[in-house]
């Protein structure tokens, strides 16, 4: 059987093709497992803590939602941790400084502020207030 030109560089660019193809697939599998991988192996709000120490309690765990009460002295925060997504309420509020993704920033959380996020990859928080800081964390299962 003759094979064109035009038919070898055809079965010649398809060879070349699935060859960087499946690299590429291959990268892409890598990232996706890497960027799973480092967010299961952050802790939620409760596991995180502050320096090894407790900062949360559970109020309500259920079929329906958790209810976590969140507690920071001036100078206590909490580790490294993600959330799913959740609503806050501030018992009693305090100002913090709050690392991400997007940088460091300092915030004023005051006494009966409230807010709803669809979830958090990745944060730390420290309370550098002078006051007590209580904050409610309610999500949704």
């Amino acid at each position: 059987m003759v094979v064109s030109s035009f038919e070898y560089r055809l079965k010649k660019f398809n060879k070349l093709y699935m060859s960087k193809l499946k690299s590429v697939i291959g990268i892409i599998l890598l990232i996706g497992l890497w960027s799973c991988e480092e967010t299961s192996k952050l802790p939620d709000p409760l596991e995180a803590g502050w320096n090894n120490t407790a900062v949360c309690e559970v109020l309500v765990d259920n079929d329906e939602m958790r209810v976590l009460k969140c507690s920071f002295a001036p100078g206590v925060g909490h580790d490294k941790h993600y959330h799913p997504a959740h609503y806050a309420y501030a018992i009693s509020g305090s100002r913090f400084r709050i690392e991400d993704k997007d940088g460091i920033r300092e915030v004023d959380f005051p006494t009966g502020s409230n807010y709803y996020s669809e979830g958090v990859e990745w944060h730390k928080a420290l309370n550098i207030g002078d006051s007590n800081a209580v904050v409610l964390i309610i999500e949704n299962k």
